[in-house]
């Protein structure tokens, strides 16, 4: 018989299954919207009423604001999967549900576009770039932009598949939407501003401690991916992951690195503000276009040890 924790694997494996097939169709989006839409409208409703006052009030409001995240999706994803189990087919309805909240499909097609941009031009290589990171592209040469679009797909294995993976293989879909609540929430209101600095000082620090275990399982998939270059991967993880700010970034984006015989990271800019990152990688600065594809195919070999690695679990529970 198959346990909950198998039963749990087994929909994670599902639901990459079903995104790779699928993706996000865009007729459903324009109809429905998709739940990182519906959940994003929710915590700018909580923002908007709950984001003022002193410091310490905002602080308060931001715990408030993000266990309510936590628990109402907990609550709702646990409704849910009792719903679909119940129904004829209802595991199937389930896998379709959960593949909603993994983008392994999006985030190759958008990084592939940044390859293909710069095939034509740097200014369709930054257009395409500048929408897969937040900061400014306008003067990044092509090297800045090959490099742009792997560190984004480095940390977005992380977060926007490992880690929603990981936690619907421990908790099923309850644990993968309201991982991404969480994630969501960091993304919207755990920046640094004065806007934000209190109020999404919860969200962040647990968005954090959530993609804790992600991102060295990424790091660690992206180094078995690199095959004969595993060696610099994980001399680079080992040199390199902790110097990033993130507590998690540097971990997938440094393996990247090493795999691919690149030095990543440095300074970059969000609109006024200078950012002096962390180098990770001691290879070679002058990335191009060939690098991202190289980078994409690495994403498919680490894709390929995750779907091995929910598949075990699946079998271990039997």
């Amino acid at each position: 018989m198959a346990t909950a924790f198998s039963a749990h694997f087994g929909l994670a494996l599902a639901a990459l299954a079903a995104e790779a097939a699928l993706g996000y169709p865009p007729a459903l989006f324009a109809r429905i919207g998709h739940p990182v839409v519906w959940i994003g409208a929710a915590i700018e409703k909580l923002e908007t009423g709950l984001n003022r006052g002193p410091p310490l009030r905002r602080r308060l409001c931001g715990v408030v604001t993000t266990a309510l995240l936590l628990s109402g999706s907990l609550a709702l994803g646990a409704a849910l999967q009792a719903a679909l189990l119940a129904l004829p087919f209802g595991f199937a309805a389930l896998a379709l549900v959960s593949c909603s909240l993994l983008a392994q499909r999006s985030l190759y097609a958008h990084v592939a576009e940044v390859a293909r941009g710069l095939e034509v031009s740097l200014e369709d290589g930054r257009a395409a770039v500048s929408k897969i990171v937040g900061r400014d592209v306008s003067r990044l040469d092509e090297a800045g932009v090959s490099r742009a679009a792997i560190e984004s797909l480095a940390e977005n294995f992380s977060d926007g598949i490992v880690a929603p993976v990981l936690w619907m293989a421990l908790l099923g879909l309850p644990g993968a939407l309201a991982y991404k609540a969480i994630n969501t929430a960091d993304s919207m209101i755990g920046h640094r501003s004065e806007r934000y600095v209190d109020f999404g000082w919860a969200s962040a620090r647990l968005d954090d401690l959530l993609n804790l275990p992600a991102s060295r399982l990424s790091a660690l998939l992206l180094t078995f991916a690199a095959g004969r270059r595993a060696g610099e991967a994980l001399t680079a993880v080992r040199r390199d992951a902790r110097k990033h700010a993130s507590p998690n970034a540097g971990w997938p984006e440094a393996a990247m690195a090493g795999a691919l015989g690149l030095r990543l990271g440095g300074p970059r800019k969000y609109g006024e503000q200078e950012v002096l990152g962390a180098t990770l990688g001691d290879g070679r600065a002058a990335a191009c276009a060939d690098d991202i594809h190289d980078a994409l195919a690495l994403y498919r070999r680490a894709l390929a040890g995750l779907w091995a690695a929910a598949a075990v679990g699946a079998a271990a529970g039997w």
